[in-house]
């Protein structure tokens, strides 16, 4: 079954054109998968069965595997099946009546604006180091980027006069995000008197966000980077780049932007998924009905 997994990996980058990281992570998933079914003597795809497919996953959540893990490798193994169907590889879907895992709803985590304040104020702007730190997270808080769309950035994706970014997100749907004055400011900082540095001895292309040898940064540099100054600023919680996404999604609404315009500005395809930001503050939420509600203002 590999030439059919191949062409699977062809199928869903070029065809589907899902992100990198999708396609890394359905690699994975369907590699085990086939690992699986192949311990088990099965090397046809039309001997595969659904009770195949549910023994895999009883195993997988013996690991244990999260219910959120068990449902990407299930999501993993039906657009398999489903593709394996309309290429002729097989002739039935074995996947289709199984269900996928409940997962329980969590609220995002989020930084609250004094949290934030505090990040910024320890961040050392009088070395370069700071000043790419100040500009990068100014834009990550600033425009709610996925942390792959941050380092993904080029230097033509900033409209540096307008206040727009120029965003490839996930699937590459492309969008095209404001930032703020603060952020704008730092930017500018950095792209003329810190960048220049850092790219100057190696050849760092239109990258715009290098390390400190003048290389693109990564993922983990990233994190370090945040870990670094929300110790500094002593904040007592888990901060990922996510946490900075989360909080200007939850920001915006709470200051009274409209859901459409934040699912845009996240590059939600999907208005439901930005609906979870709406589980705001019950405080807030009480506060609202009190200044908008007609009944409420009789009494005032």
């Amino acid at each position: 079954m590999q030439r059919t997994f191949q062409d699977f990996i062809y199928h869903i980058q070029g065809e589907r054109q899902l992100s990198p990281n999708t396609v890394q992570s359905y690699r994975t998933d369907i590699t085990r998968y086939l690992a699986y079914l192949g311990e088990h003597k099965v090397e046809n795809e039309n001997t595969i069965s659904t009770d195949h497919v549910i023994a895999y996953l009883e195993d997988l959540a013996e690991i244990p595997l999260a219910p959120s893990s068990l449902a990407r490798n299930l999501s993993a193994i039906r657009m398999f099946h489903r593709f394996m169907v309309n290429e002729g590889y097989c002739q039935k879907d074995v996947t289709e009546n199984i269900d996928s895992p409940k997962l329980p709803k969590r609220l995002p985590k989020i930084l609250d604006i004094s949290d934030i304040e505090s990040i910024f104020e320890n961040i050392d702007t009088t070395k370069d180091g700071g000043v790419r730190d100040r500009a990068m997270l100014e834009l990550l808080y600033g425009s709610g980027l996925r942390i792959s769309e941050l380092l993904s950035l080029r230097l033509p994706a900033l409209m540096m006069e307008d206040g727009w970014v120029r965003v490839f997100g996930k699937g590459l749907k492309e969008r095209i995000v404001p930032f703020g004055d603060e952020a704008k400011n730092w930017l500018s900082l950095y792209l003329q008197h810190v960048r220049p540095l850092l790219a100057a001895n190696i050849k760092a292309e239109d990258t715009l966000f290098l390390n400190m040898r003048g290389t693109p940064l990564s993922r983990m540099g990233v994190w370090k980077i945040i870990q670094k100054y929300t110790n500094l600023a002593h904040i007592d919680k888990a901060v990922s780049p996510h946490v900075f996404r989360h909080s200007f999604a939850t920001h915006l609404l709470e200051g009274g932007a409209d859901l459409r315009a934040v699912q845009e500005m996240l590059g939600h395809s999907d208005i439901a998924t930005t609906q979870i930001y709406t589980h705001l503050d019950r405080n807030y939420l009480k506060e609202v009905h009190k200044t908008f509600h007609p009944r409420e203002k009789l009494t005032q």
